[in-house]
């Protein structure tokens, strides 16, 4: 996504008593559906949604909300939220005549040009403002779940509501990395790929693995539940269960000592690494393991061994259990 053109404009009407000029800086950036010119007003203000506007049929972003805008009482709102104003290809002011035979695009590829705005200008979220077309151009495009940026659909994806809400370096670093990805073309092709089928598995079923399994989870993870579920379904006496505490979506990022540790236990299990000194969990204060085993075939009992720090490493998962660890 290139930037065409950049000026900055001072907004030419009547000032109030007491208010300054906003300064206003126009973009245009390309689209899947050709190129699309938008307005912003104002400074980004930190954990509030941007306000973004479209226009109706002929009409303008000026012409169509320069009067609500400069109504005296809005005058509070909008110094406290940064706007975007959208015009229609070719609705722009000073935009030459489309060619004959252009065709243009559909109001449904119209809200598909948002996504490509959002993340031109790296916003999260918006409170949308439309009227008659351009009312619906919003809407279609909220209803296809398109409700953030690509990056930040990635964001969804990879961390929990409240590592997202606490916006932590982790989460800034990540969101930095994705946004100003060179290939976040070929990202978005990933994305839209993944569409991943049931795999059917089944405990004691026709389906299901016959290798060793760890299965990882954090215990905010966005995906907890599903985890848990793939698990209900796998054979206890292969499957290693961890679900560990204070690592959100990422385990593998905030806890990389616990899951090492972790990892080091499944491998043991598979008759790997006997001699292999355990640090981290074995100095943690207190750890607990739950492990099942079949009686009978059909029914399983749980018990728990709790173990303090003082008295060393914590014993591997033996072959034919299943093994939770809540680090």
């Amino acid at each position: 996504m290139a930037e065409l053109q950049e000026v900055q404009i001072t907004e030419e009407k009547p000032l109030l008593p007491g208010q300054t000029p906003e300064m206003a800086k126009t973009h245009s950036v390309e689209t899947p559906y050709g190129s699309v010119t938008f307005t912003v007003y104002g400074t980004p203000k930190p954990k509030r949604p941007a306000i973004l506007t479209y226009h109706d049929v002929g009409l303008n972003y000026k012409s169509c909300f320069q009067p609500l805008f400069q109504f005296g009482d809005m005058q509070e709102i909008i110094q406290n939220f940064v706007r975007v104003h959208v015009d229609a290809p070719g609705m722009e002011e000073g935009a030459p005549v489309f060619p004959l035979g252009y065709q243009y695009p559909s109001l449904d590829q119209l809200a598909d040009m948002i996504p490509c705005i959002l993340q031109y200008l790296n916003f999260s979220t918006i409170i949308g403002v439309g009227v008659g077309a351009g009312a619906y151009i919003l809407s279609r495009y909220a209803l296809t779940g398109l409700t953030s940026s690509l990056p930040e659909m990635i964001l969804g994806h990879l961390f929990s509501q409240e590592e997202l809400s606490g916006n932590s370096e982790l989460v800034q670093k990540y969101r930095n990395i994705i946004t100003h990805a060179p290939n976040l073309e070929n990202i978005e092709l990933y994305w839209n790929s993944n569409n991943r089928r049931d795999l059917n598995l089944e405990r004691g079923g026709a389906v299901t693995f016959k290798c060793p399994v760890m299965l990882v989870v954090g215990d905010q993870a966005p995906h907890e539940d599903a985890v848990v579920e793939c698990n209900s379904k796998l054979d206890p006496t292969q499957t290693s269960f961890l679900k560990m505490a204070d690592s959100g979506g990422q385990p593998q990022l905030t806890q990389p000592g616990k899951l090492t540790e972790a990892f080091k236990y499944f491998l043991q299990g598979m008759g790997y690494m006997a001699s292999s000194c355990m640090t981290r969990l074995s100095r943690s204060r207190t750890a607990s393991l739950t492990s099942a085993a079949s009686i009978d075939g059909n029914r399983s009992r749980s018990r728990t061994l709790s173990q303090s720090s003082e008295s060393g490493t914590l014993p591997s998962g033996p072959p034919g259990h299943t093994m939770e660890v809540s680090c």
